[in-house]
């Protein structure tokens, strides 16, 4: 019996300088990424790469697109998302969430961030 399999990629630290204001272009900041893929698999036990999704290569799509320069983090969950397809037809089911670890507000403690799901056919 055929089933889904989720590969996941957890707190993925990246340096970038998106963002809407001079500022955030000039200084950067710290980014972490969590992200969910997830595929049908076929009715046998994997055993093959070839049969499964290479979550390497996964982190090299994820790290070369966010990496371009984007205005908003919107903008970069939905490229990736694309990207990661693109590359990856099997794949049924995306999530991403960006966190921008320290954002440029004002007396503000915590974190900001998109989540952003896609699901294909």
């Amino acid at each position: 019996m055929a089933g889904w399999m989720t590969i996941e990629l957890k707190g993925l630290r990246f340096f970038a300088e998106h963002g809407m204001y001079v500022e955030e272009r000039k200084v950067g900041n710290q980014f972490e990424i969590d992200l969910e893929v997830s595929y049908k698999v076929p009715k046998h036990i994997i055993t093959s790469m070839e049969e499964t999704v290479n979550y390497v290569e996964i982190y090299r799509i994820v790290e070369e697109r966010f990496l371009e320069y984007k205005n908003l983090l919107e903008t970069c969950a939905m490229e990736i998302c694309e990207a990661l397809h693109e590359n990856f037809s099997e794949i049924r089911k995306i999530s991403i969430y960006i966190k921008k670890i320290n954002p440029p507000i004002t007396i503000f403690t915590g974190s900001v961030g998109v989540s952003y799901s896609k699901e294909f056919k």
